[in-house]
């Protein structure tokens, strides 16, 4: 998440919001906020199982954990992109972030239709 907090100021002039959210209980996540003195919401106390039944996140039975599973979202709510993880790599970058809301601007104002 710290990458995310790095390249806040950049996101949010392409009128990007960053939201994280996680399993940990309350307290672990506001020592993640602290400690990578994250600018943006952190959601807490996610129920892995639902989430993943909901989302198609991967799951880590034995640790109750979900898998880094990021989305892109459109302003009218749907799903752009979307990168799930099954392992420590594979993550939705901010740099992919900004490349893509980037692209997707430039043909916005060139006239074609948004996806």
């Amino acid at each position: 998440m710290a990458d995310y907090q790095t390249w806040l100021p950049e996101l949010r002039q392409l009128g990007v919001a960053v939201i994280a959210a996680s399993v940990d209980t309350l307290e672990n996540a506001r020592k993640t906020v602290d400690v990578q003195k994250l600018a943006f919401p952190v959601g807490y106390g996610l129920d892995y199982q639902d989430i993943s039944r909901r989302t198609g996140a991967f799951i880590e039975h034995e640790r109750k954990i979900l898998h880094a599973t990021g989305f892109l979202l459109k302003p009218d709510l749907k799903i752009h992109v979307a990168a799930y993880s099954t392992g420590p790599i594979g993550r939705l970058t901010p740099n992919d972030v900004t490349a893509v809301v980037r692209s997707a601007t430039q043909k916005e104002t060139q006239g074609a239709k948004p996806c």
